[in-house]
């Protein structure tokens, strides 16, 4: 396919980031490009860009780059290298089935337990594999009730920043439970949900369920059942870049607290996003993640951290390939499916998009060479303005 072969030029121009003598850089591109970036309503003094060639590490162009400004969905990236470098790319998000009590020829006597760690994918065919699994046990009859457990995330449903509206229309409810596209009757009601979606697919698979649907923790000793994996993380942070999925994004925050801080919120897995930055050399001055998806008010990054989370991601060998293929592509996919969709441009720039009422924001590389971050701010950003202003900027560097 013609995106699988720009995709792999792309990841295999990246393999190697430095190394190159310095070369002088025309002060007539940095001009043009200072040019390009003025957009009406988008104050100098709330924006931040900087631009490197790849092959020198020579600055191209630099504004108010180590400026801390709020990212919007460019937050997606620091949040996407971290699970990638500590998760890793094979990492598969689990949800079991167990039973507390015992099976009497084909009756569970007791109570089953559907258990979520967090999988943001899972979805109504995932609880038909299980249920098909339960049944394979020979269990036609359950006495007990079904009981779904979110208590591997803590019991936040939105993140620190965000407007009320957000909750519900930006983002599903935080819970480590969750099935897509299943209804709820409140915030906090996602385990509960799952555990009545889950009870009439196991009627409907011919196990008949006595007790009703609940949400509770399951007890310390349990007999497992069943089991379902998600994608790898590879695919998972493909999609989440691709099409900015805030949801996803904050499910994979949260799971780098559970999994590095032991502690399942919001909070930890920030600390953990930092911790990764700092480690792999990525400047984190004014630097500040509140959440995943860059939703929230609070959130700051500045250019210098977009352009040093990129290069990392490209130059780890580890993660290269999920990191790069994350981006979407001009012109072809993703939030860039019909953007910058012309020559020299399309197929040419990949890049990470991001949009709020006060940010606007690109990041990504450039025909192999350049490297780059744009952030912009405002009460409100002009969003036509701002994005016309970052298709100007790329489309130079393209072209130069």
């Amino acid at each position: 396919m013609p995106l699988r072969r720009t995709a792999l030029a792309i990841v295999g121009a990246f393999a190697v980031l430095a190394g190159a003598t310095a070369q002088a850089q025309s002060p007539r591109l940095a001009t043009a490009l200072e040019r390009a970036l003025a957009a009406p309503g988008v104050a100098a003094s709330r924006t931040s860009a900087l631009a490197v060639d790849l092959e020198s590490g020579q600055v191209v162009y630099d504004v108010n780059a180590q400026r801390a400004l709020a990212p919007a969905s460019a937050e997606k990236l620091a949040v996407s290298f971290a699970a990638l470098r500590v998760l890793g790319t094979g990492y598969r998000f689990r949800t079991e089935v167990a039973g507390d009590g015992e099976l009497v020829g084909s009756v569970w006597r007791g109570d089953l337990y559907l258990v979520g760690f967090g999988d943001p994918t899972l979805a109504i065919s995932d609880l038909e594999a299980l249920a098909r699994d339960v049944r394979a046990w020979g269990i036609r009859r359950v006495t007990g009730r079904i009981v779904g457990d979110e208590t591997h995330f803590d019991a936040k449903r939105a993140a620190p920043g965000w407007k009320p509206r957000f909750l519900g229309q930006e983002s599903a409810p935080l819970s480590a439970l969750s099935v897509d596209e299943v209804e709820l009757r409140g915030a906090n009601e996602s385990a509960a949900a799952a555990a009545r979606v889950f009870r009439a697919t196991l009627v409907r698979r011919g196990v008949a369920v006595r007790g009703d649907a609940v949400a509770g923790r399951q007890p310390a000793e349990v007999v497992p059942l069943a089991q379902d994996l998600s994608e790898p993380l590879a695919q998972i942070v493909r999609a989440m870049n691709r099409e900015s999925d805030n949801f996803v994004s904050e499910m994979l925050l949260k799971e780098l607290g559970a999994s590095v801080a032991r502690k399942g919120s919001t909070a930890a897995g920030a600390e953990v996003v930092l911790q990764v930055l700092a480690e792999a050399g990525v400047p984190t001055s004014g630097v500040r993640i509140v959440d995943g998806s860059g939703l929230s008010r609070l959130d700051r990054l500045t250019a210098t951290c977009l352009v040093g989370i990129l290069r990392a991601g490209a130059s780890d060998p580890a993660i290269r390939d999920a990191f790069i293929t994350s981006l979407a592509v001009a012109g072809i996919s993703g939030t860039l499916e019909r953007r910058l969709d012309r020559r020299p441009t399309r197929g040419r720039v990949i890049a990470k998009t991001g949009t709020t009422s006060q940010a606007s924001a690109l990041a990504g590389f450039v025909r192999r060479r350049y490297v780059f971050a744009i952030l912009q701010n405002g009460s409100p950003v002009p969003y036509w303005s701002a994005r016309a202003a970052q298709d100007r900027f790329v489309t130079l560097l393209a072209r130069s």
